[in-house]
């Protein structure tokens, strides 16, 4: 593709004088100024037409970038060409031959001057499912977008595991983007901070090989998402920290069936983001393929020079609906698609270059049937290419290099323990400083982690380090670079820990209770889980999250005392975890920072202190692979399988069975996905009785997928049904005797091992 990256923009001088002057770079007085000067709010237009820019005029010579006719015969090509290859798979769709279509029409203009402003392979991208045009422009193939259309195994975006126009591309760094509206802007944004810690953190600086000292992230969205809570947290976050994220917003006025002043007070996004400090933020007519590169040069100048982020509000049109699945003539009127018509990118800049003789109509024709020709044999190729092999599904769910199950991981035998016993929380502490130690990329954030974010009185206090002190010290020790507090914003946590992953480093967050954790579902189901089965094994992010759960706390209540563990073991591609003691929590913490998936690593309130599930220090190395049970107690009458704090309570249970000549077997499982389906399947065969215990509720917990398995492929071992002993199916309520009677207790344990051991 001929290059088109390098500008021959006018002198210095000269655009700066006809810069528009951003809010976060005004004086006080100029900013009074500028207010005063600036239109009252209006109530929302009540006429989608209002919404509509005006043309934009024709730039001045002194302003307008020199483009060589070959430069603008260029834009024109990769613009024609995004729109044919929609209307080429429009018509594979109506022939079905393909699946689904969403098209980028009428974004093309705005699409083509940021992709040759920006570098591809050197900043980074995470576009919206509208932007064929700016991969077309980083050198996406039509041949590589097609692919995607038919879902070929071939196709550098998902290799045929996603919709089309879901961009992604390794070799572009165009991160592989998902179908919910927003969740890349948090992802951005932990990309650029990758590269702003990597600069903090001495240890890497020989580690930063993918890190460009300018680089700029791109990352694009809708009007509709722009109602996201993710889009405000992605601001805030980057505008805090004065990172090199470009948001364009792609205005084309509607978010499907929605117009944007219904979707938005005052109709005008913008306008509700101009004073965020350090936000560069500049409006362009998005139609206007030269108004557009003067707007995108400038909004990428100032992030290279890292002054902070940049806003470009473009005005599109969306020509055709929102996909093939919607019809826009349902809800909008001739009159109005006729109006955007008129603003066609495509056809305006056709018509430019005719006016200003670089091209006339036999040349246009000739540019034109040259990209039919090649879209066409590119469909053609794209037909005849395979779709993946469907024993291939299973692949990429899990790194395929690292394996936290084997045998590499297991240093758990001969491990030598020393000095004091130590609480859970101790040992989870000790565990956090020595990974810290000994890999620079470990990184730990989340709500109230850090000893104390404004450093100057670090000398003057005791410090917070969480609010159960589990990371008390490890900002002193490591600094505010690698230890640090967010916002209060699960999804800010896990969503900038999954930009900050796809970088190389190794973010260790915490959610302060398991009971917040579902604002970053969306986080975690669609994006960090997925990440790699999406991307056919191009991106990753392990990140480790570790999550105080549970209840028993006498006065936890409906909001602290959660235990959900079944909604997060059914997602794929995610490492679950629960320990039930100090030495476990080291080593299995250990096993969750060193491996290369996503974990959930939860941390059971009631146990960090408990002084029966103390234990020595066990070494820098020791660990404990996924999917090993522990035997906790033997015994040859029936099996209790459990884990977390209904551990201890069933080796009370246990001991009191004993006394009635009853000798109760307890498999501690440690981990929960994956789990050990061999150690379960052992103490079956050997009691033939089973319990499972949990403190989820009853119905559709955890243990129904253990005791289900159980049934259907152990039954010719069983002499009993399958018990289990959980919650309630209700809440958790704050007086003490309450919560006594809705979580399961030992008593219960103990009825259900009499019930069973007579069955």
């Amino acid at each position: 593709m001929p290059d088109t990256k390098v500008l021959k923009l006018v002198p210095k001088t000269q655009a700066e004088a006809a810069k528009p002057v951003a809010p976060a770079e005004q004086k006080p007085a100029e900013q009074k100024a500028a207010a005063a000067a600036r239109p009252a709010p209006q109530a929302a237009p009540a006429r989608v037409d209002q919404h509509a820019a005006k043309p934009a005029r024709a730039p001045e010579p002194a302003d307008r970038p020199k483009l060589s006719p070959e430069e603008m015969l260029q834009i024109y090509r990769t613009m024609y060409l995004s729109r044919r290859l929609d209307d080429k798979e429009i018509q594979l769709k109506n022939q079905n031959k393909i699946f689904f279509q969403i098209s980028g029409a009428g974004h093309e203009a705005v699409l083509v001057a940021a992709g040759m402003v920006l570098k591809p392979g050197y900043d980074w991208f995470y576009p919206y499912y509208r932007d064929r045009a700016l991969c077309l422009q980083l050198g996406m193939t039509p041949l590589e977008q097609l692919l995607s259309a038919v879902g070929a195994e071939k196709d550098p975006n998902s290799h045929g595991r996603q919709m089309p126009s879901h961009w992604g591309h390794k070799k572009l760094n165009i991160v592989s983007q998902s179908s919910p509206t927003g969740t890349q802007l948090l992802q951005a944004v932990g990309c650029a901070e990758a590269g702003y810690r990597f600069k903090l953190i001495k240890e890497l600086d020989k580690r930063a090989a993918n890190f460009q000292k300018d680089e700029v992230v791109y990352v694009s969205l809708g009007d509709g998402t722009s109602s996201e809570g993710e889009f405000w947290e992605a601001l805030n976050t980057a505008c805090n920290l004065k990172l090199p994220v470009l948001f364009l917003l792609e205005d084309n006025g509607y978010a499907i069936s929605v117009p944007v002043e219904v979707q938005t007070a005052g109709g005008d996004v913008s306008r509700l983001v101009e004073n965020f400090p350090n936000l560069y933020l500049q409006r362009c007519d998005g139609t206007n393929a030269i108004e557009s590169l003067q707007t995108m040069q400038r909004a990428v100048d100032y992030c290279r020079q890292r002054k902070g982020p940049a806003f470009v509000h473009a005005k599109v049109i969306r020509p055709y609906s929102h996909s093939l699945s919607d019809d826009e003539r349902l809800y909008r009127s001739d009159e109005e698609r006729t109006t955007d018509a008129e603003r066609d990118p495509v056809k305006r800049f056709g018509a430019l270059l005719i006016d200003e003789g670089v091209a006339d109509q036999a040349g246009l024709q000739k540019i034109k049937d040259e990209i039919d020709a090649t879209v066409n044999q590119a469909a053609d190729a794209a037909l005849a290419s395979p779709q993946p092999a469907p024993e291939t599904a299973k692949l990429y769910v899990y790194s395929p290099t690292v394996d936290p199950t084997a045998k590499d991981f297991d240093t758990e035998d001969g491990a030598q323990l020393t000095g004091n016993a130590g609480t859970m929380v101790d040992l989870i502490n000790r565990c956090l400083h020595t990974e810290m130690a000994r890999d620079p990329r470990v990184i730990v954030f989340g709500e109230d982690v850090a000893d104390c974010s404004r450093e100057e009185s670090l000398d003057k206090v005791k410090g917070k380090g969480g609010v159960f002190k589990v990371t008390a010290n490890l900002q002193r020790k490591f600094g505010s670079a690698r230890v640090f507090n967010s916002p209060l914003a699960e999804a800010n946590i896990v969503g900038r820990a999954i930009g900050m992953a796809t970088r190389g480093l190794k973010p260790v967050v915490e959610i302060q209770f398991f009971d917040y954790i579902w604002p970053a579902m969306h986080q975690i189901r669609n994006e960090l889980t997925l990440l790699r089965w999406r991307s056919a094994g191009d991106w990753s992010a392990p990140v480790v999250m570790r999550v105080p759960v549970g209840g028993y706390l006498k006065g936890g209540a409906v909001y602290h005392s959660q235990s959900g563990v079944s909604t997060f073991t059914q997602i794929p591609g995610l490492r679950v975890v629960y320990p039930s003691n100090a030495l476990d929590a080291n080593g299995l913490l250990r096993t969750a920072i060193r491996c290369d998936d996503p974990v959930l690593f939860l941390e059971h309130k009631h146990l960090y202190r408990q002084a029966y599930n103390k234990s020595p220090y066990p070494g820098d190395d020791f660990m404990i692979p996924f999917a090993k049970a522990k035997t906790v107690r033997e015994g040859k009458d029936l099996s209790i399988i459990t884990y977390g704090a209904l551990v201890q309570r069933s080796v009370v249970a246990a001991k009191q069975a004993e006394q009635q000549g009853i000798g109760v077997e307890i498999i501690d499982l440690r981990s929960l996905a994956p789990y050990d389906w061999d150690a379960i399947t052992a103490t079956v065969k050997k009691t033939s009785k089973v319990i499972v215990a949990h403190e989820d509720s009853l119905s559709f917990g955890y243990g129904a997928e253990i005791a289900a398995r159980i049934s259907g492929e152990l039954f010719e071992y069983l002499d009993a049904p399958v018990a289990r002993v959980a919650a309630l199916d209700t809440f958790v309520g704050y007086a003490p005797q309450l919560e006594e009677a809705i979580l399961p207790q030992a008593s219960d344990v103990l009825a259900a091992i009499t019930e069973l051991h007579s069955y």
